[in-house]
């Protein structure tokens, strides 16, 4: 065997073994209450939507210490042993790697997958930034008194990958950005209602607190099996807001045509069909989170191209 020979075989199971857990990543996008990259988008915009996807998964996944046991991705990241469980040192290398995107190469699979989207849709590290600073932010805020102080998480949190979409279809406007922030956020509430009491086992409540006072919840009544009447009427006023952001958005649907169309319809509908599966539980979401049922999403996809509410 040749040297070269040797070298081969030596890389081929270290590069299988570094695109394990960039796969398992990638896997979860069919878990979302919206479409990430369906089948009838462009080829091109599929492979740079889930680029995308590979990116806000991974740094949420950082962020929420979800990450595949053993540490490979701390270890992509080159983050020493010691420090793989420090998540604020990971979303460090994180923004480390993800600068390398811009300039250099990177070392973690899914920010290589990143980089041809990167350049070839022209996109900026801002809104990626963003992402990393709202997981930043997870880790040292676990309260949020006002709305407004969830709204300004949200434009960290979520506005970032719809304004991502809009660039990589090249039809990114002021008014487009405005529309899509309302949807990303309304997604992002509606994510936290359905996940209140996975959030609350990392000790963090996404209800704003003046909401919670205003209806008598107490944080214990949040860590019962099934919820009571004021914790219901909160998830309801809640979802009744994601629901006006939703309708604040839906007319960003009908601003572009052919098959981004159908995809942004199928992000409106994701959010409106799991508002719906809140209401069908009663808005008890303690006992996990309702999700909607493949036909309801796919009316609702409809109704939403049709332009009904």
């Amino acid at each position: 065997m040749t040297g070269t020979e040797g070298a081969r075989t030596e890389s081929a199971p270290r590069a299988k073994s570094e695109e394990a857990p960039a796969r398992a990543t990638l896997d979860k996008a069919a878990d979302e209450n919206f479409p990430v990259a369906p089948f009838f988008l462009p080829r091109a915009w599929r492979d740079d939507l889930m680029a995308v996807y590979g990116f806000a998964r991974l740094v949420d996944d950082i962020g929420d210490g979800d990450l595949a046991p053993g540490g490979a991705d701390a270890r992509l990241l080159g983050v020493a042993p010691d420090a793989a469980e420090d998540k604020l040192a990971v979303l460090d290398a994180f923004e480390g790697d993800l600068r390398k995107v811009f300039d250099s190469t990177p070392r973690h699979p899914l920010l290589r997958r990143l980089q041809p989207t990167v350049r070839r849709c022209g996109l900026t590290l801002e809104p990626f930034l963003g992402l990393i600073a709202a997981n930043r932010q997870d880790q040292l805020v676990t309260r949020y008194e006002t709305y407004d102080d969830l709204l300004a998480y949200c434009e960290l949190s979520a506005n970032p990958v719809g304004r991502l979409v809009l660039a990589i279809t090249g039809t990114a406007t002021p008014e487009r950005i405005r529309r899509s922030d309302a949807v990303c956020t309304a997604l992002q509430i509606v994510e936290h209602l359905q996940d209140i009491t996975e959030d609350l086992g990392r000790d963090r409540i996404y209800l704003p607190a003046e909401d919670m006072k205003r209806f008598h919840v107490q944080e214990e009544d949040l860590r019962a099996p099934t919820a009571g009447a004021s914790v219901r009427a909160l998830v309801a006023y809640e979802a009744e807001r994601a629901r006006g952001l939703l309708n604040e958005g839906t007319p960003l649907v009908g601003s572009v045509h052919g098959r981004l169309k159908l995809l942004l319809a199928g992000f409106v509908a994701g959010g409106r069909a799991a508002i719906h599966a809140i209401a069908a539980a009663e808005y008890d979401v303690l006992p996990g989170p309702p999700k909607p049922a493949k036909l309801r999403l796919l009316r609702q996809v409809g109704a939403t191209l049709r332009g009904e509410g």
